[in-house]
């Protein structure tokens, strides 16, 4: 029977300029200064075997959640991209919204406490462009982190420096959005047209399996996102690796790390833990940690803020690139 649906030309949408926004440009990180002190000895080996994939020609990946682009370390993965230390970046619908608000009006996030309580959460006019970036990404058959970095770096966005996306776009580096319907402010738009942002977001999921194809001898990295990182990498490691046996080709000699906020280091998340233990549900755990590399890979996990983290981890990274040592 035909169900009833929500009438969106119903919706109030409001001004970016009435929302009162959670952080500023004053938590972007500067390259050349202070970044939170971190220290960790698998950060080194993560920076080698990075070295190594460049000078391979593997594939580098950096898989994010949402939670990055808040933390203020965009300059850091830009300068990562222009220096072609990493090839390909993905981030969830979350992630490309931050980044876009942050390039538009040098600002992001709202009180989801304050705004749900007044039916506003979400609702904000200007953000909703990111709708029409995927009707776009269809009529130019592109993705959609292409369709959204084009129309930053082209568009009237007063910080697009900062952009992700648009330094994706202006380099040529991949840098894909993986979307699930309903789980982004934008998809309560009026002019959110789902057919469009599925097609965009799953040639974004085709380009980012592509990539995995590079993976032998590479590095796969997650920051931050537990479900969609996992989820969206173990397809792709799986339709690499058919077509891969198919060539007479192996992927399985590269390294996963997972960054992120859970306490695992004391102990051996390189085994998968118990069904009886509620960790188990941790995906980047069994995932990306262990089901994936148990065939010639190895595996790292770092907890601490991403703020600090990737910092770290990117300066260590550019000075050694930038040496040209490579252990």
């Amino acid at each position: 029977m035909p169900y009833k649906e929500f009438d969106r030309s119903k919706l109030r949408l409001k001004p970016l300029s009435e929302r009162e926004h959670d952080l500023d440009l004053n938590c972007m990180l500067q390259l050349d200064g202070e970044i939170p002190a971190f220290n960790h000895p698998h950060i080194d080996v993560l920076v080698d075997r990075i070295l190594k994939a460049r000078d391979r020609g593997s594939a580098v990946i950096f898989m994010m959640g949402a939670h990055v682009i808040r933390s203020g370390v965009s300059r850091f993965l830009i300068e990562l991209m222009k220096k072609g230390l990493v090839t390909h970046f993905a981030l969830n619908g979350a992630g490309a919204i931050h980044d876009f608000e942050f390039s538009l009006i040098g600002a992001t996030t709202e009180s989801v406490a304050r705004y749900i309580r007044e039916g506003q959460f979400g609702l904000w006019k200007e953000t909703g462009q990111i709708n029409e970036a995927a009707k776009m990404a269809v009529r130019e058959k592109i993705g959609l982190g292409e369709a959204i970095g084009k129309m930053i770096e082209i568009g009237n966005f007063p910080y697009k420096d900062i952009s992700l996306l648009a330094a994706g776009y202006r380099m040529q580096v991949p840098v894909t959005v993986h979307v699930g319907i309903g789980l982004d402010i934008i998809h309560e738009h009026p002019n959110c047209d789902g057919a469009a942002l599925g097609e965009a977001s799953y040639r974004d999921f085709l380009i980012f399996a592509q990539s995995i194809t590079n993976l032998e001898g590479g590095v796969f990295i997650d920051f931050g996102s537990a479900v969609t990182g996992p989820e969206v990498y173990l397809k792709a490691l799986s339709m690499a690796r058919n077509v891969a046996l198919q060539e007479g080709r192996t992927i399985a000699h590269f390294t996963t790390a997972v960054f992120d906020l859970l306490p695992l280091e004391q102990t051996n998340y390189r085994e998968q833990p118990p069904k009886s233990d509620p960790r188990y549900y941790f995906r980047p755990w069994k995932t990306i940690l262990v089901r994936t590399v148990s065939d010639g890979g190895e595996s790292y996990y770092i907890q601490g803020d991403h703020r600090a983290t990737i910092s770290n981890l990117a300066c260590k990274l550019l000075v050694k690139a930038e040496s040209g040592e490579v252990n």
